[in-house]
């Protein structure tokens, strides 16, 4: 397409609404993703320490 300028550009025949709204609700929606990825990520990091920690080989004491 050929727009005049930015103004119609950004009016998108009409459609701006519809159009720009779409790409609002996307880059929410990418946001909201990265955002639950890196707690998801933090959360099962603090669950393989805890688990580690909880299970860690003890050493044994030496034999008389």
């Amino acid at each position: 397409m050929n727009w005049g300028g930015w103004k119609e550009f950004l009016a998108m025949g009409g459609y701006a609404l519809y159009v720009w709204g779409a790409y609002g609700v996307t880059l929410v929606f990418l946001c909201a993703e990265v955002i639950l990825l890196k707690r998801r990520r933090r959360s099962a990091l603090e669950h393989v320490t805890r688990y580690h920690a909880r299970n860690a080989v003890q050493p044994h004491e030496a034999a008389p």
